[in-house]
């Protein structure tokens, strides 16, 4: 490659990165995953664009393995494992039994109105199946839905990655031949469990090594926990394990371990998964051939019609119920199942592989995704509020910051009072924050000063509170819920009761 022409490559990869991170506050605001305008940005750069020709569907895949992975290690390394716990079994059996349920009755319905093989109604149904853990972060992140709701539909699209990329791999394999439906099943449950094993020793050597080593810069911790993630995954590879499972477990370990500099790490993570959905997403936008698209609609609206109206409130029904989840519940979360990078990445396992009719099922998956990302997006926020499970906080919602001090293994939160907020008016010690929190500064009218217990909060203060690590979760729950509630809130439910007697009677 002549100097010029590496010069061109590296102006358009810049070019392509910045407005990339320009569109994520244009996609926020429209309340849609940015992945839109990442599939948006490589279309335009492709050969309907700017005539950019690329094909290699075998070095999408591997680079779309690769980054699914850095995507599902951040995920794991910010998940707290106190949040997902409660929820674990539900999301289990959704990412799993849900996921057999809703390829099952996909597949029927796809065989059935399409008129395909069997194989390919099943790489159709497996490929679409998958919920995608960056979209359903991206637009659950803005919005204000109850703990329980966002835990479970977080943790499947988690979880439920690895079991169709690993039924997709076996269907697309020779074993769909040489193999009956016991055999698959049994490769398919030993690339999961050997994965989690792995994963979680792995990651457990990993912590044990980190906690006694003495690296000479701040910057090399966040290397060597990607590193060891990276490990887990390669490892399970080698073992014939499932490496996305193993991957996204050891990051899970990871995160909820006493690691050093973690603040660092969590950042460094989240830069890199950022740039790889970027990535991933514009690629995927090059590899699509707008010319072959239109052909593809009439397909794509079947197979998202039975996927999104059938199959997985269905699979929801059928997992949910057990666990005695509200209807209501399970419409949201049938609805907030957003497809996203996963299913297009799966798309291009057959055309990787040689499978017959591999094209039109990158088609159909790559318009299905777009299609129903623009219609479950922005209407979520709608079926949140018409099922109860947004938030009614409002304009009293408070906004917080929090920065590590790794040195003091302790926590800076940062947050404004706004207008409406019942922060305001309220003494500084009738916030009831933990006895080892210490309200520090108060920015007010650009004076900085430091309060005292009898200091009265007002609307547009900026406060900064000072905390010991494991006290920062507790604190950020009480200062949400004063805003909300006022001084009183948790007030009752503090003081002792006697049997029979409700909060508030006596």
């Amino acid at each position: 490659m002549e100097p010029a022409d590496l010069d061109l490559v590296v102006l358009l990869g810049s070019g392509a990165l910045l407005a990339a991170v320009a569109a994520v506050r244009v996609s926020t605001r429209a309340g849609l995953p940015s992945l839109l305008v990442y599939l948006a940005i490589g279309l335009a750069m492709g050969e309907a664009g700017l005539g950019l020709g690329f094909e290699d569907a075998e070095l999408v895949q591997v680079l779309g393995n690769v980054a699914l992975a850095v995507i599902l290690a951040e995920g794991g390394l910010t998940t707290r494992w106190a949040t997902v716990r409660p929820v674990a079994p539900l999301a289990a059996v959704l990412s799993t039994a849900g996921v057999l349920v809703s390829v099952a009755v996909t597949t029927g319905l796809v065989h059935w109105a399409l008129d395909v093989d069997l194989r390919t109604a099943i790489v159709l149904g497996a490929v679409a199946s998958s919920t995608d853990a960056a979209a359903v972060f991206s637009v659950l992140r803005q919005m204000t839905v109850r703990g329980r709701l966002r835990a479970v539909v977080e943790a499947e699209s988690g979880f439920n990655d690895p079991p169709v990329i690993v039924l997709v791999t076996v269907v697309t394999s020779d074993a769909w031949d040489e193999a009956g439906v016991l055999g698959i099943a049994a490769r398919i449950g030993y690339q999961l469990l050997a994965g989690v094993v792995l994963g979680a020793l792995v990651a457990r050597a990993g912590v044990w090594l980190l906690a006694r080593s003495a690296l000479p810069a701040t910057g090399l911790y966040p290397l060597a926990t990607i590193a060891i993630a990276f490990v887990a995954f390669a490892v399970s590879g080698l073992l014939g394990a499932s490496p996305i499972m193993a991957i996204y477990v050891a990051a899970v370990v990871l995160g909820n371990a006493r690691l050093p500099h973690r603040g660092a790490t969590e950042s460094f993570a989240e830069g890199l998964a950022w740039l790889a959905q970027i990535g991933l997403f514009i690629m995927l936008g090059l590899l699509a051939s707008p010319g072959r698209l239109l052909e593809a609609l009439p397909t794509a609206l079947v197979v998202g019609g039975a996927l999104t109206l059938v199959a997985r409130p269905l699979s929801v029904l059928v997992c949910a119920t057990p666990f005695r989840v509200p209807l209501a519940d399970q419409v949201f979360i049938s609805w907030a199942g957003l497809r996203g990078a996963v299913p297009i990445v799966l798309a291009t396992i057959p055309m990787s592989v040689g499978l017959p009719g591999a094209e039109r099922i990158f088609d159909v998956v790559f318009l299905l995704v777009v299609l129903f990302t623009l219609l479950q997006g922005p209407t979520l926020p709608w079926v949140a509020r018409r099922t109860g499970a947004a938030l009614d906080v409002g304009a009293r919602d408070v906004a917080i910051d929090s920065a590590p001090l790794d040195e003091l293994d302790a926590t800076l939160l940062q947050f404004a009072v706004p207008p409406s907020s019942r922060l305001a008016g309220v003494e500084v010690a009738e916030l009831r924050l933990p006895r080892e929190a210490a309200v520090a500064l108060v920015l007010r009218e650009g004076a900085l000063f430091a309060p005292h217990g009898a200091t009265v909060l007002r609307a547009g203060d900026q406060v900064l509170v000072a905390a010991p690590r494991e006290a920062s979760a507790a604190i950020e729950r009480r200062l949400r819920q004063v805003s909300r509630e006022g001084r009183l809130a948790g007030w009752y439910a503090a003081l002792p009761r006697r049997p029979g007697v409700r909060p508030g009677e006596g």
